[in-house]
């Protein structure tokens, strides 16, 4: 049996490789970056206050996406239409992204619990919802830690099934598949929570 691998097969993983490297590195630091450091008007007067509702619909989305491409490998075995509904919940995944660095680029930073939108919780604030801004947190910090962390696995996962390295695939989608899928319906959670205190 031929065990030697192809060099330029190699090369090419090597070179993906490299850049799912770059790109597990750079998101988390951009995000980083836009929720510590805010930026807000950095776009003029370009309005984004509508984003946040964008980005829970393609949350929503992801999330269907993702337990459809669950039900058609797993039920059904048919590697076609989970290929194709899970490229469209990477793509809503993308678009999510983009629109979360708009909007953190650009809108004001929102606190929960701020019901006059001073951007101060302030003590009142802060006794008026109680218990509801731990749970909040408790919901939100797993989410934020692991939509950094869901990155690699989600490009590799990609990588592995458009390649057709199938073992790989199904290796690295074990841990790919919840961590994803906690993070799209975290996130809409995290809207339904937050959104009352947006500004007007």
């Amino acid at each position: 049996m031929n065990t030697q691998i192809n060099p330029v097969i190699e090369k090419k993983d090597n070179l993906y490789l490299i850049i799912i490297g770059i790109l597990s590195v750079a998101v988390p630091v951009l995000v980083s970056v836009l929720f510590y450091l805010p930026q807000t008007g950095k776009l003029g007067d370009l309005d984004v206050s509508f984003l946040p509702h964008l980005n829970a619909v393609l949350n929503t989305c992801t999330t269907i996406a993702l337990l459809a491409g669950f039900y058609f490998i797993k039920f059904k075995k048919d590697a076609r239409l989970h290929r194709t509904v899970m490229m469209v919940a990477f793509c809503l995944s993308s678009l999510f992204l983009i629109s979360y660095v708009i909007y953190h680029y650009q809108g004001p930073h929102t606190i929960f619990g701020d019901m006059n939108h001073d951007g101060v919780l302030d003590l009142a604030e802060k006794s008026s919802v109680g218990i509801w801004r731990t749970i909040y947190i408790l919901i939100l910090v797993p989410h934020i830690i692991l939509a950094a962390v869901v990155v690699p696995f989600v490009l590799f996962a990609i990588y592995f099934g458009i390649s057709n390295q199938f073992a790989k695939h199904v290796k690295v989608v074990k841990w790919t598949f919840p961590i994803w899928l906690y993070v799209a319906v975290s996130g809409v959670l995290v809207y339904l929570m937050i959104s009352p205190y947006y500004g007007a």
